[in-house]
């Protein structure tokens, strides 16, 4: 399981005295715990891995925002910290579906669900992503949705 997978990666990092990595896989098993909380169980539980790739794809998804922010901002020393967090974080996600395969599944939507304008651009974006069972970017799924409903 990820989250036993990510209890062990802290004790390494402890060992290998790797400061940034630990810090990430601190903040990780927090927000499992936090995400427990919230759900009703008990902090001790184990997270579901498909609760734990929710959990971080979240976080990585802050991680860029704050990469934006701070390169926007002017200040690169607090990007590039961003960046190597998230690094670690990628680590534990699944590679994203290229483009080329999220086209062919919207295709198949389009045809499938009789969809011709962008008035229903959200419900395909969400058939795409059901089928898809998680490995498309969503930022992915919208442009290649734009690109075929011009």
């Amino acid at each position: 399981m990820l989250h036993t997978q990510i209890r062990g990666g802290i004790k390494q990092a402890m060992l290998a005295k790797e400061a940034t990595k630990l810090s990430v896989l601190r903040g990780m098993l927090t927000a499992f715990t936090n995400d427990l909380v919230a759900k009703g169980m008990k902090p001790q539980d184990e997270i579901s891995d498909a609760d734990a790739l929710a959990v971080i794809k979240r976080l990585a998804k802050q991680r860029k925002e704050s990469i934006d922010q701070y390169e926007k901002g002017g200040r690169p020393d607090l990007a590039e910290q961003e960046k190597e967090e998230l690094v670690i974080l990628e680590t534990y996600l699944p590679t994203a579906m290229p483009r080329e395969e999220i086209k062919k599944i919207a295709e198949a939507k389009i045809a499938e669900l009789g969809i011709t304008d962008k008035s229903k651009m959200g419900m395909l974006m969400g058939a795409i992503i059901k089928e898809a069972q998680g490995a498309a970017d969503g930022a992915d799924v919208k442009a290649v949705v734009e690109e075929l409903l011009g």
